[in-house]
């Protein structure tokens, strides 16, 4: 079999697949309007969707950004720390120290209080 004949089977059958799903969500939905239901959790939605947020979640989001930043440089760090040597772990301190300097910032700021 070509090569083109495998993608463009692999295609056809993805395009099948899609397909059906959307033919038994039509199939299976209830009649009427149904972009005027619920959503995701099945609850009727309380505000607008462009309604504004506190900066207090920003601040939050900013702050799980730099741990979600560290836990993606700690993986490959894992793997060569064992090649590197002590170089390695002098460098990963170094980092965790910066990045703690941001998260205690912003906790003295109250970044981290609700109340």
């Amino acid at each position: 079999m070509p090569p083109y004949a495998v993608v463009l089977s692999v295609l056809g059958l993805v395009g099948a697949v899609v397909a059906g799903i959307y033919a038994v969500s039509f199939l299976v939905a209830p009649p009427g309007v149904t972009c005027a239901g619920p959503f995701l959790s099945g609850g009727r939605p309380v505000e607008h969707a462009l309604s504004r947020f506190h900066v207090r979640w920003y601040a939050v989001s900013m702050i799980f950004l730099a741990f979600d930043m560290e836990m993606v440089f700690m993986y490959p760090w894992a793997l060569v720390v064992a090649s590197v040597g002590a170089k390695a772990v002098v460098e990963m301190f170094v980092f965790l120290a910066l990045l703690m300097v941001g998260v205690l910032y912003a906790w003295r700021e109250g970044a981290l209080r609700w109340a």
